[in-house]
């Protein structure tokens, strides 16, 4: 963890989903298609809080979490920024695996995109989704984030040198069996763990949740270039949004979930199956 909070310090997390907006799109969409009209929700890993100022400025009551503490007080200089800090029912320094700080079934929604990446041992995954389970009410629904492995597989294929240790046909090799991944060069991507696509519903379902959806947040975007990115931009206001809708379309097509970056997995907690 002291790894994660070292890494996170530094890195522009707000930053990224300007720069990557799809993913950020294209979950909007689903979370606003899936959410309760109204209540609390919990943005859980929420680093900067892009999602629950969105959440905030809905009119939903919004409490938030992170492990790095800089995130959160960013979170908090961006509420006050954005002037929704009253929809806001607190910040939060928390673990994922230990939401000890609220009481059970206290939440209407709960959002998870982020942790899931970083707990490489299946007890802490395990203890994050406990924990998740036992805030959301009843029926409530969850939005978790995951990566699929076979992209990452893809990626350090077609750029060996930037994955390293996945340099070489050995490494990727275990990894694709572990799903384990600890970047060897300093300052990059900390340990992660990716799942394989076809295990998401199962471990979901087997912690009491009823599956609703699983979206391939970024699908077949991912595999555009900036120059292909440009093409289309370049083609006028029409097209290009006629190119986000296609997107939006097609990222509950399960054939492209494995090249998407991130997914997402969309469910209600299902008390009769615990």
């Amino acid at each position: 963890m002291s790894t994660i909070k070292e890494y996170y310090s530094m890195f522009d997390e707000w930053g990224r989903l300007d720069r990557e907006p799809l993913e950020f799109q294209v979950n909007w969409h689903y979370i606003q298609k899936y959410l309760p009209i109204a209540g609390k929700v919990l943005d859980n890993g929420a680093g900067p809080g892009k999602y629950a100022m969105k959440l905030a400025q809905q009119g939903y009551d919004v409490t938030l979490t992170d492990l790095v503490p800089r995130l959160v007080e960013m979170a908090q200089d961006k509420a006050n920024e954005l002037g929704v800090s009253k929809q806001f029912e607190g910040f939060h320094v928390a673990d994922a695996r230990d939401l000890s700080v609220f009481h059970d079934e206290q939440f209407d929604a709960s959002l998870v995109l982020g942790p899931m990446y970083h707990l490489q041992e299946e007890q802490d995954r395990n203890k994050a989704m406990q924990e998740l389970y036992r805030v959301t009410k009843n029926d409530g629904t969850v939005f978790v984030a995951f990566m699929p492995r076979i992209k990452h597989v893809l990626s350090s294929l077609l750029s060996p040198g930037n994955w390293r240790p996945n340099d070489n046909m050995e490494s990727i090799q275990q990894f694709l069996h572990t799903g384990k991944f600890n970047h060897s060069d300093e300052g990059r991507f900390t340990g992660a763990y990716y799942f394989n696509v076809e295990d998401i519903k199962p471990f979901m379902e087997s912690h009491g949740f009823k599956t609703m959806d699983l979206i391939g947040s970024s699908n077949i975007g991912s595999l555009l270039s900036k120059e292909q990115w440009a093409y289309w931009q370049n083609r006028g206001d029409d097209e290009f949004n006629q190119l986000l809708n296609l997107l939006l379309e097609t990222a509950t097509d399960p054939t492209v979930l494995g090249i998407s970056s991130h997914l997402l997995y969309i469910g209600k907690k299902n008390p009769l199956s615990i």
